[in-house]
């Protein structure tokens, strides 16, 4: 009897040569949306839509700010970043006279997954962390409808 996986991975993703060329690569994992981005040397791996409204971040831009490499929604240009999974937004404090803009943290909005890579072959495992995250609003079958109706309210309003 073969060995079953468990729950979260690692899930084998894809070759390297593969997903480097694509550089932005999607997957259902566990029926959890995964985003797989390869920016700089490096492998990242989040929920793919945008803890926001919802918003596919397949196509954001990728930018660095304040020294962190964030994703930036393409709906409503939300920046988070890849490593960490936080929300980072330009504000400044009225106390300080002059006040001088800064980049803040939200705090952690998007659930990020882990990536390896053995021998080309490359694996994504779950977050395992049970702490409820906004981004897993979205996911599963519940989150299509609510990525679906926040869309419709979108386009209403334009």
């Amino acid at each position: 009897m073969g060995e079953q996986e468990s729950t979260g991975g690692p899930h084998f993703v894809g070759k390297k040569d593969e997903l480097i060329e694509a550089k932005r690569s999607f997957r259902t994992l566990d029926g959890r949306d995964v985003l797989i981005i390869y920016h700089e040397g490096v492998f990242h791996a989040m929920d793919s839509y945008c803890y926001h409204a919802g918003g596919m971040l397949q196509n954001g831009d990728i930018e660095e700010i304040d020294g962190k490499v964030c994703i930036i929604c393409p709906r409503h240009k939300y920046k988070i970043s890849l490593a960490k999974g936080e929300c980072l937004y330009k504000g400044t404090d009225p106390r300080e006279k002059p006040p001088v803009p800064r980049w803040y943290s939200k705090g952690v909005k998007q659930r990020i997954h882990t990536v390896t890579e053995t021998n080309g072959d490359v694996y994504v495992r779950l977050s395992q962390d049970t702490t409820w995250i906004e981004s897993d609003y979205y996911q599963g079958e519940k989150g299509k409808e609510e990525r679906a109706k926040a869309e419709a309210a979108e386009e209403e309003e334009s």
